[in-house]
Order: C-alpha cells, then sequence, then structure tokens
C-alpha cells in the first residue's frame, strides 16, 4: 500500500511540476513554491526528483532545493515513525498491511 501511495503522489507531482514549469514559460499564473513543497512533503518528492531532472525545472535555485531536501527527510521521518511506531496503529495498518 505505502508503494501505491507514493506512486500516486509522485505522479501527481510530477503533473504539477510540469505544469508549473509551462506556466514559467507562458507567463501564466505560477504554481507557488509551498504548494510544490508540500506536495513534496506527502509523499511526492520522487515524483518532484524526476520532474527536477527531465524538465529542468526548480533544480538549481539553491533556496528551493535546500526546503526541498528537508521536505524528503521530513517525509522519510515520517514514514520510519510510522512504521516503527505503536501510537498510530490503525494508520500504520492501513499504509503498509494494505
Amino acid at each position: 500500500m505505502a508503494a501505491g501511495v507514493y506512486i500516486f503522489f509522485s505522479a501527481a507531482t510530477f503533473l504539477v511540476y510540469a505544469k508549473d514549469k509551462s506556466a514559467a514559460g507562458s507567463n501564466r499564473q505560477r504554481t507557488p513554491e509551498a504548494t510544490l513543497h508540500f506536495w513534496a512533503f506527502i509523499g511526492g518528492w520522487p515524483g518532484a526528483l524526476l520532474a527536477q531532472h527531465f524538465l529542468r525545472h526548480k533544480s538549481r535555485k539553491a533556496s528551493f532545493q535546500r526546503v526541498f531536501w528537508v521536505t524528503v527527510l521530513s517525509n522519510a521521518g515520517a514514514v520510519a515513525w510510522l512504521a516503527t511506531s505503536e501510537a498510530d496503529a490503525p494508520l500504520r495498518s492501513l499504509l503498509f498491511d494494505g
């Protein structure tokens, strides 16, 4: 189940990055960086990494990258806590036992 969550949010995050990249080139309203970081934090960071690489979007902006990696580490920490903690057994069961 956890893999499915990551796949879903990664695909959605890639699309959000693609929309923002398109808007940047077309002088349309951009997606706020906080929104991009939110999608990464909730599990879309693999898709964000792919978008940064393949779309060459937000990959060189140092301030964005610093916050992005904090979201990745925060997500990894939250997943590790859910996987090992007894505090939230129902949520852990839903995510990891499917």
